[in-house]
């Protein structure tokens, strides 16, 4: 099957899939294409991810089967919809919800640094998500703005976390050793070979929150040992001098701890989801994204 035919998988899929027709391309990456497709009957849009087996190792496959239970076990509003799963020859389809936001990357490219109360409750949708991550014991391993995608309910934007792609589950007081990910959001101990734990989704996290109060990423390398020093050599984060002054301590706080290169000293999840930057009540406002 020709992932450059979209009609020929059109044609496929309407056998296969209640009549989904595949209408452009979302993006792809060498294991998968993700298509922007409509349910011929209903006109419903969602979007379909064509996963192609023949190009999965064993931990791919791994990963593969680890999405999939996953995402068919949940349904939570920061969390992307699975609604059906099919196989053709040698490829596995997912129709997944369909954001029409695009992700926080464009998001940013868009807008720039955005104000530290959006920031706020951009942290607030992603720890709710993370929390049915926490809970199912997965650990995503690719958290990076590309994978967070943006919905719109009532005017209101809506972040949900998508591409478990390189999900694993891990009990707790486990740790685990393959090294994945994109190199911009990676934690320094995946970067160094070292075995880890959840909390390289932490640093992720605080990967995210900086380059939201920013508009680009903390530490920046084009490739893993020049990153890993430019992460080693920084005394302080790079902050914008400009936004330093208006950032509250609680935000920096987060921010700081986050990207901790120790991680026994970065804010573990429950940590996080607790962090007064979250939960002061004096943040609460009605401000508009």
């Amino acid at each position: 099957m020709d992932p450059e035919t979209p009609q020929n998988l059109s044609n496929n899929l309407k056998k296969l899939a209640g009549n989904y027709l595949l209408k452009s391309k979302l993006g792809e990456s060498p294991f998968s294409t993700v298509w922007k497709a409509e349910h011929v009957s209903s006109g419903d849009v969602v979007a379909v991810k064509q996963v192609y087996l023949h190009k999965l190792n064993k931990h791919l496959r791994s990963c593969l089967d680890c999405e999939l239970n996953f995402l068919s076990s949940v349904n939570h509003p920061n969390i992307i919809r699975l609604f059906h799963v099919f196989q053709a020859e040698d490829c596995i389809f997912l129709v997944i919800e369909f954001c029409a936001g695009g992700n926080l990357a464009s998001y940013i490219r868009q807008h720039g640094k955005v104000p530290e109360l959006t920031a706020r409750k951009f942290m607030q949708q992603l720890g709710a998500g993370l929390e049915i991550l926490h809970t199912h014991h997965i650990i995503h391993r690719d958290l990076k703005p590309e994978n967070i995608l943006l919905s719109d309910v009532e005017g209101v934007v809506v972040l949900k976390i998508a591409d478990f792609g390189l999900s694993s589950i891990l009990r707790p007081g486990k740790c685990a050793e393959k090294v994945c990910g994109t190199l911009l959001y990676m934690a320094p101990e995946v970067l160094q070979f070292q075995r880890y734990d959840e909390k390289v989704d932490m640093w992720s996290v605080g990967a995210i929150l900086f380059e939201l109060l920013n508009g680009y990423p903390p530490f920046c390398g084009r490739n893993n040992v020049q990153l890993l020093q430019n992460i080693k050599s920084s005394t302080h984060l790079p902050f914008l001098q400009l936004i330093l002054p208006w950032l509250h301590p609680d935000c920096l706080d987060m921010c700081l701890k986050l990207l901790s290169t120790n991680p026994v000293d970065r804010l573990s999840f429950s940590e996080f989801y607790q962090h007064r930057f979250l939960r002061r009540k004096e943040w609460e406002t009605n401000t508009n994204f």
